[in-house]
């Protein structure tokens, strides 16, 4: 079986280039000496040649930079004079967004393919732009709104009154009902957006579910990764603010209200109602009770357990979760008990 390790196999990446030196300077937005140089790919620092492009973001690899075969390397103007004679240091303030843009210049995302697969079940009143894509055996129901340039992968569900904007990409097997899309929304693979949510009346007889009759609403550039959920409002709306980005498996619930440029890493689960509002990065497996505030800014470390109001600005960690400081200052004086238990 092949192993080689390939940046961009062509097999499953579309190319572009080669590139002059000057057009990838001005894609990383950065500055760089003058020369007839042309690139034709990307790699990492250990196995680049000498026609193509890497990067460092971390002095933890300044060793893989100095030893590097690259024929150009991004980096941090402190590092520059560690860049090899026989490469070009492309230097920036920010290397990561730079090598980000540089990528991007060498692999851009495939434009859609204008029309609808003969397979695919598109309801009649459906309003689809001519520019959008529907792929094989989508199902498009009645009253949707497809934008310019949308990209509708194969087996998608859009379900009755869906409205989408410019450049939304809705990956295969993925399913949207009861909501409002921005423009380009990104739901990656086996994403849910706008099912039940998880509502219901206990009675003597058992459980009574309550309708569910609000909407979700993801606004512009914002991704839901693989396999992950979020359910529509019970009488208010399910938000997702702009930019605001999802992992995979990440489980949103009823109501809940998230601001603009939001994290939410791996299987976090977030209960109904709760409001992280702009800027708030959570970590893997961090929970979140029901009908909270997250302040701006915050950061939840991973497998956090939140049962309460979290302060703008403010770091937590631990179950329950608790200031940062605090968490660690516990498990400091725990280590310390249990060392002097055992000298006993």
């Amino acid at each position: 079986m092949e192993r080689a390790e390939i940046a961009g196999d062509p097999r499953f990446f579309q190319r572009t280039g080669p590139h002059t030196l000057a057009a990838v300077v001005d894609a990383a937005q950065a500055e760089a000496p003058p020369r007839r140089l042309m690139l034709s790919g990307i790699a990492p620092l250990q196995t680049a040649e000498p026609d193509q492009i890497s990067f460092l973001d971390n002095r933890k690899y300044v060793a893989a930079l100095e030893a590097t075969r690259a024929g150009a390397v991004i980096v941090h103007p402190d590092l520059a004079a560690r860049v090899p004679s026989t490469a070009v240091a492309i230097v920036t303030s920010d290397p990561h967004p730079a090598w980000a843009r540089v990528a991007t210049l060498f692999f851009p995302l495939p434009p859609a393919v204008p029309g609808i697969h003969p397979s695919a079940i598109v309801a009649p009143d459906a309003d689809i732009d001519p520019t959008a894509e529907v792929g094989p055996l989508c199902v498009i129901g009645s009253g949707v709104r497809i934008g310019p340039r949308c990209r509708i992968a194969p087996l998608a569900f859009i379900g009755d009154g869906v409205v989408m904007g410019r450049d939304c990409r809705i990956g295969t097997h993925a399913s949207v009902s009861h909501a409002l899309l921005g423009d380009r929304v990104v739901l990656y693979p086996g994403a849910r957006v706008g099912q039940d949510g998880f509502g219901f009346a206990v009675t003597p007889e058992g459980f009574l579910t309550v309708p569910q009759l609000g909407r979700a609403i993801l606004e512009d550039d914002v991704e839901i990764g693989s396999n992950s959920t979020v359910d529509r409002g019970s009488l208010h709306d399910t938000v997702i603010g702009a930019g605001s980005r999802l992992d995979n498996l990440v489980q949103i619930g009823h109501n809940c209200r998230i601001g603009r440029c939001c994290v939410l890493v791996a299987q976090v689960g977030v209960s109904g109602s709760t409001v992280l509002e702009d800027f708030v990065m959570l970590g893997g497996q961090a929970g979140l009770a029901g009908h909270l505030r997250i302040g701006k800014g915050a950061r939840i470390a991973a497998q956090a357990g939140v049962i309460g109001d979290v302060p703008a600005g403010a770091a937590y960690m631990g179950f329950p979760a608790e200031p940062s400081r605090a968490f660690l200052r516990s498990v400091a004086t725990l280590r310390r008990l249990v060392r002097r238990d055992t000298r006993k």
